[in-house]
C-alpha cells in the first residue's frame, strides 16, 4: 500500500480511490454520499463534530481535523487483506491530543457478514485474525456468532492508526446516510459487548487499550443533492 497521497479538490477526486468506481460510485451509495458530505464541509460535518462536542468527554469540547485519508486501508496481521477505511481522519482535540477515528459510510449497504458467515471457511490466516482482534479490543474469545465481522476490523484498525500517529485517543464512527439507520441493530450488538448501550448521534467510551481509549459512535447525516443539479 503506497502511503502517498494526493490532495483533492472536488468530491469527484474521491472516485479514483475506490476498487470499483463504476459500481460505487453513484448517488445514494456510501462512497458518494461521504466524498459529498466531507468535501463540502469546513473540518467536520456538522453531525459528525456534534459526536464529539456535545459528548461528556471534555477533551473532544473541541475538536481540529488535521488530515483526512479517503479510502485508505489499514494493515492488520491475518490474511493477505487490511481494513480499508471509507476515510481515516486524523484530529486534535481540546487538550492539544491527537485523535484516531475511522469512518465508516453507509446507506443501504450492510455491515457486511457475521463471525458465523466469515468463519465458514476458517483458514489458519482468519484464526490469527480474529485472535489479534480479541486481544486488540480487550474482547472474550467466545464472541457471538451474529457480530458483524466488519465492526471488529474497522474499530481495530482506529486502534492501529493511534498507535501509528502515538494519538492517545481512538475512535470508530459510523457515518450513516440511513433516515431508517440500516445496521443500527447490528452496531448495538457490538457495542453492547462491552456492556455499553449504543443511541444514534451518541459517541461512546467502549475500553482502554494498550494505553488508548477507545470510542465508538453513529452519526446521522444527510443525502446529496446530485451534480447535475
Amino acid at each position: 500500500m503506497s502511503r502517498i497521497y494526493i490532495s483533492t479538490s472536488s468530491p469527484k477526486d474521491w472516485r479514483m480511490f475506490l476498487a470499483a468506481p463504476d459500481r460505487q460510485w453513484k448517488q445514494g451509495y456510501s462512497a458518494y454520499e461521504l466524498a459529498h458530505c466531507w468535501e463540502n464541509a469546513n473540518g467536520f460535518p456538522r453531525e459528525v463534530g456534534a459526536l464529539f462536542t456535545e459528548s461528556p468527554f471534555l477533551r473532544f469540547a473541541e475538536m481540529d481535523l488535521l488530515l483526512a485519508l479517503p479510502e485508505c486501508e489499514v494493515p492488520i496481521p491475518g490474511g493477505k487483506r487490511g481494513s480499508h477505511n471509507d476515510l481515516f481522519v486524523l484530529a486534535k482535540d481540546a487538550c492539544g491530543e491527537l485523535v484516531s477515528i475511522a469512518i465508516e459510510g453507509k446507506v443501504s449497504e450492510s455491515f457486511g457478514p457475521m463471525l458465523s458467515g466469515w468463519k465458514r471457511l476458517f483458514t489458519t490466516g482468519k484464526a490469527e485474525r480474529l485472535a489479534y482482534l480479541q486481544s486488540a479490543l480487550n474482547l472474550p474469545d467466545n464472541l457471538p456468532d451474529t457480530i458483524r465481522y466488519q465492526l471488529l476490523h474497522r474499530t481495530a484498525s482506529a486502534l492501529i492508526m493511534a498507535h501509528r500517529f502515538n494519538a492517545p485517543s481512538a475512535a470508530m464512527i459510523v457515518h450513516s446516510f440511513s433516515p431508517e439507520k440500516k445496521g443500527f441493530e447490528g452496531y448495538c450488538d457490538f457495542v453492547a459487548l462491552y456492556g455499553v448501550n449504543a443511541g444514534a448521534g451518541e459517541l461512546v467510551r467502549l475500553t482502554e487499550a494498550e494505553g488508548v481509549e477507545l470510542y465508538v459512535g453513529w452519526a446521522t447525516g444527510v443525502n446529496s443533492i446530485p451534480d447535475s443539479l
